[in-house]
């Protein structure tokens, strides 16, 4: 299985991908934590340092172990595409709220769309291409 999903470059990279997003996701949790309960910072201000952290420590994740990108020239197109990510992620759980859906299973419907959209909009940002694209590897 591993062979033939080797043999769909992005089908794979987006397999590793969402992997590293696990990973990814318990770190920014980790350190929101870590501020939250050790620092004791408030819950605004641990938001937005591990949102900080987490936009580097993804960066360096999805550049090496999914797109073998190296440097920094791809930060700043990688930092757009999270807070593009951000306002699309705030304007749709908006709408699904007001919808009637709960703040917590409004967010959890959106888990893999938004992983999908982040998986279209980081390979732009870190490869220059969309992935999938016809003649792309």
């Amino acid at each position: 299985m591993i062979v033939a999903l080797r043999s769909r470059p992005d089908l794979w990279r987006f397999l590793k991908f969402l992997v590293v997003g696990v990973a990814n996701t318990a770190f920014g949790f980790a350190v929101y934590a870590v501020l939250l309960r050790l620092f004791g910072l408030p819950w605004q201000w641990a938001l937005a340092l591990s949102y900080v952290l987490g936009v580097l420590w993804n960066f360096a994740t999805h550049g090496r172990l999914v797109f073998g990108t190296q440097g920094l020239s791809r930060l700043p197109a990688y930092v757009l595409a999270y807070v593009l990510l951000f306002f699309l992620n705030k304007w749709v759980l908006r709408a699904l709220i007001a919808a009637g859906l709960s703040e917590l299973w409004a967010q959890a419907l959106l888990v893999f769309p938004m992983a999908m959209v982040a998986f279209v909009f980081v390979s732009l940002a870190l490869t220059g291409r969309l992935p999938f694209a016809k003649g792309s590897s």
